[in-house]
């Protein structure tokens, strides 16, 4: 047993005490955490199987299954998730279903508003009848492996979280677990990794404040010949024929002709009216908490490389997912195996699934293996609806706005009613919150006789149509080609994402899915997307999806390298994907590492994901030096306070641009550097943003300030804080290296040497519900994991990233890491952000979180001997023994 999990349990006699003193249940509280830790050996019936079915459990608490069909292993794999994270699966059942507040009272209720106007629950239902028999049946079989484990338990046995809520709230008992439950969260999952809606909502609020000019200088173009894109245009083509497909043109993807009149009609959709009914929804939309990680952290690293490239010849595969951080983590590993392979039981797969999902989302099986990054399509519009009493106006006509009624049951609380519009577009997000709802009340819309009209907002998302994502998943489980594979791939319709594939006959692939729309761009001379559009005019409706057939895909490139860290796809502009892509720091680091490389290992791929190099810094590092520290004339203490700042200024000089957490001069540069990132980000931009919407210094910051650097004189240098006075770039680069040396010498100490970026850039893995500052410090010590130093940071390899407009604390990072290796599964290699549990004294709650920080990842053993070499814990479930088959 580790040494921290019996300090953890030496803990509860602390925590029964203080929570007995306030709380009068601290006895109770320490029970539900001794009682609801799981059996991981022995025997249990699970009524349902066909057979007997094993679980085992290896070194690092890793269920391993095995059976003799593919319901039994659903319905095992449901049994053992919710074993393991329920409440987990619980809580996101309830933000899904909109009903956050009845697990956690009235601080869920704006949650739960924004969640029922999208209604993301109700397109699961829909969703639920199109998808494949199959699909249906393991959703079903894996919902009663859940709900087996469940009955019989209070919740207080399943999980001490409902205990220590139930202390402060009334909780009622536990609800059965659905198909609808499962498919809900993919919804979720889809919401936080959507792509572009943050910056079309900040676009159109910035439209008021600054020139067209000025806001294009803070969104830069996408720049392919410093960072390539995933395929490069002698990799792929549109209208290139995919292995077993007929040649298309897709003439409908091209985005349709713009008029002159595209200016004049969206100059209404820019008044002081729009731009406050735009904040109303971003307030709103912030009301969502995050369940994957959203804005600059959704991101991954990813990459392939054929066996010409490695020491074994055969291909290897890499990847690690950026999303948000938290206790437990985003994963839960697993393995799935038909005891016997054949086409009746098919299952040999191992990898990371989502608790409350059956099957594995990422990972390999006996013949393939594929990874995943977010490719963030533009998939979600806004439309500025114009609306009188309950009609809006399409094309000169008044039409009903349709609505329903939605009461929000609360713990502890009256119940909430609200009543949500809709439009032909979608839901009417500027309704969700009171606040929003009167900021869009009686805008200006520049025609007479609108005094009594109000503006709203409405949404257009893919993720509101019923799509076959869970088809997908099951379809790549047990794809064994590539043609396979992009067949599983064409149901993959939200989140879009960059699939990644190789296999052990030594093919490599690249596939782009996903549900893409069609529309034409509501400015001139811009992109669609780009700007919400007038709701009026149905010209700027979606048209339909980009189909499946031309987008893009690779197979075998002749470099036989594919990197996809979130840049830029390809440069084609049709299909239009986005504009909206990641910059390219992180996937150009990658590759020249790649490129350093003779005969890769998975040491090597593991070695490469760790890389902590700042790309940026060597754009930025050349202007801090060249700028004369001098300040105006005046100044006082200006020697000084020049002397003081040349003495950190100097540790950028020979600095090698990595970013480690330990005591080093690396260390030190590192941190200044930031420090001045974060200042410059500041000075720079923030003065000019609304209070909401300051800069977090992730990778389109770093473009934007790489092209200003170039532009001494844009609007941007002046401070907006300083009316009297014009700045300039040299001033405000000053500015921020003086700032940086005052503020890290509060932080840090006086002595630069002695700086080290690890103590600034630090995690804490918070538990989503009792993590919080509400919550009594033993409780939350008792769920939370670090504070630990991170190295890395925001548009590195090693993404442990930060918001600059916060703090320098880690926000989002790598979710996990794994390499495969195709020449021998079982050499693979991979580690979780926290670990298999979800049970705060179990051994395996934080177990693998020391690895994960240092960058060391574990033995993945995949072959039944492999497995049994760890000495696994195990389990046998059987069927109902008065039934034979429950």
């Amino acid at each position: 047993m580790s040494r921290l999990v019996v300090a953890r349990r030496v803990l509860l006699g602390l925590i029964a005490f203080v929570v007995v003193a306030a709380l009068v249940g601290g006895v109770v509280v320490v029970r539900a955490v001794r009682d609801s830790l799981p059996t991981h050996s022995g025997e249990a019936t699970l009524p349902g199987l066909s057979a007997a079915v094993t679980v085992k459990r290896d070194g690092s608490g890793i269920p391993h299954i095995y059976g003799d069909s593919v319901t039994d292993l659903a319905r095992a794999q449901g049994y053992v998730h919710a074993q393991e994270r329920f409440f987990e699966m619980d809580l996101r059942r309830h933000i899904t279903a909109g009903r956050l507040s009845e697990l956690v009272g009235s601080a869920g209720v704006e949650t739960d508003k924004v969640v029922r106007t999208m209604g993301w629950r109700r397109v699961a239902e829909e969703e639920l009848p199109t998808l494949e028999p199959e699909t249906r049946q393991l959703l079903q079989a894996y919902a009663d492996g859940v709900n087996r484990y469940l009955r019989g338990r209070s919740p207080g046995q399943v999980s001490a979280e409902y205990t220590v809520l139930g202390l402060q709230l009334p909780l009622g008992d536990i609800e059965d677990w659905t198909p609808v439950d499962s498919l809900a969260w993919l919804k979720a999952m889809a919401w936080d990794l959507r792509g572009d809606y943050t910056d079309e909502l900040a676009r159109a609020r910035l439209s008021g404040r600054m020139s067209r000019a000025q806001i294009n200088a803070a969104y830069p173009a996408y720049d392919s010949a410093a960072h390539p894109p995933i395929l490069s245009d002698a990799e792929w083509a549109p209208g290139r024929t995919a292995p077993g497909a007929g040649v298309t043109t897709n003439p409908s993807a091209v985005p349709p002709a713009l008029t002159a009149a595209d200016e004049d009609v969206v100059a209404e959709t820019t008044t002081p009216g729009a731009q406050a009914a735009y904040a109303a929804v971003d307030r709103a939309l912030a009301a969502v908490p995050q369940l994957v990680g959203h804005g600059d952290g959704v991101g991954s690293n990813s990459w392939v490389l054929s066996g010409q490239h490695t020491a074994s010849g055969r291909p290897l595969l890499a990847n690690d997912p950026h999303l948000g951080v938290g206790q437990p983590g985003i994963w839960i590993q697993n393995s799935l195996h038909c005891r016997t392979v054949s086409a009746e039981c098919p299952l040999d797969v191992s990898g990371f699934s989502f608790a409350g999902v059956p099957g594995v989302i990422i990972g390999h099986n006996a013949d393939i293996a594929w990874g995943f990054t977010n490719l963030g399509p533009d998939v979600s519009d806004f439309y500025l609806e114009r609306i009188v009493g309950q009609t809006y106006l399409r094309d000169g006509e008044w039409e009903q706005v349709t609505t329903r009624e939605e009461t929000i049951k609360v713990a502890g609380g009256a119940d909430q009613r609200i009543t949500v519009r809709a439009t032909t577009h979608g839901p009417i997000m500027s309704d969700v919150l009171s606040s929003a709802r009167e900021a869009g009340a009686r805008a200006p819309t520049q025609q007479e006789g609108d005094e009594n009209q109000d503006y709203a907002v409405s949404l257009a998302w893919t993720g509101l149509t019923p799509s076959r994502t869970a088809d997908a998943i099951i379809g790549l489980n047990k794809a064994r080609t590539f043609e396979q594979f992009r067949e599983a791939a064409r149901s993959f319709a939200v989140p879009a994402q960059n699939l990644l594939y190789a296999d052990r006959a030594g093919h490599i692939g690249y596939q782009a899915p996903g549900q893409i729309p069609v529309r034409r761009a509501a400015i001139a001379k811009s992109v669609p997307g780009y700007w919400p559009a007038p709701g009026w005019d149905s010209s700027y409706d979606w048209t339909g999806w980009v189909p499946f057939e031309d987008l893009p895909w690779a197979f075998d490139p002749p470099d036989g390298v594919i990197v996809a860290a979130n840049q830029e796809v390809t440069s084609s502009r049709t299909p239009f994907l986005t504009s909206e892509w990641d910059h390219g720091w992180r996937s150009t680091r990658i590759a020249e590492r790649l490129a350093s490389l003779e005969k890769a290992t998975p040491a090597d791929m593991a070695s490469v994901q760790m890389d902590d190099t700042d790309l940026f810094a060597k754009v930025l590092v050349p202007a801090l030096l060249a700028v004369p520290l001098e300040g105006p004339t005046g100044e006082a203490d200006q020697q000084d306070l020049l002397d003081f700042t040349e003495d950190a200024r100097d540790l950028l000089r020979g600095w090698n641009f990595s970013t480690p957490a330990s005591d080093s001069d690396a260390s030190a540069a590192a941190a200044y550097y930031n420090a001045v990132w974060r200042n410059l980000c500041e000075l720079l931009f923030d003065d000019e943003l609304p209070a909401d919407m300051k800069a977090d210094g992730g990778d389109r910051w770093r473009a934007a300030v790489q092209a200003l650097l170039k532009d001494p004189q844009s609007e941007w240098w002046d401070d907006k804080l300083t009316p009297n006075v014009t700045e300039g770039r040299d001033e405000i680069l000053r500015q921020a290296l003086v700032q940086a040396r005052l503020e890290l010498t509060k932080e840090l100490g006086k002595d630069p040497q002695e700086w080290d970026w690890g103590k600034l850039h630090r995690i804490t893995l918070e538990h989503k519900v009792l993590g919080g500052d509400s919550v009594p410090g033993p409780v939350r010590w008792l769920f939370n994991e670090g504070p630990y130093d991170m190295p890395g940071g925001s548009a590195i390899v090693n993404a442990n990233g930060w918001d600059a407009s916060q703090g320098y604390e880690v926000d989002w990072g790598p979710s996990m890491r794994m390499v495969v290796d195709l020449s021998d599964l079982d050499g693979s290699t991979w580690v979780n952000q926290t670990g298999v549990s979800g049970h705060a004294t179990d051994d395996h709650y934080a177990d693998q979180i020391s690895d994960w920080v240092a960058g060391r990842q574990r033995p993945w053993p995949f072959s039944a001997a492999a497995v049994d070499d760890t000495d696994p814990d195990v389990m046998t479930l059987r069927p109902d023994p008065v039934s034979g088959t429950g």
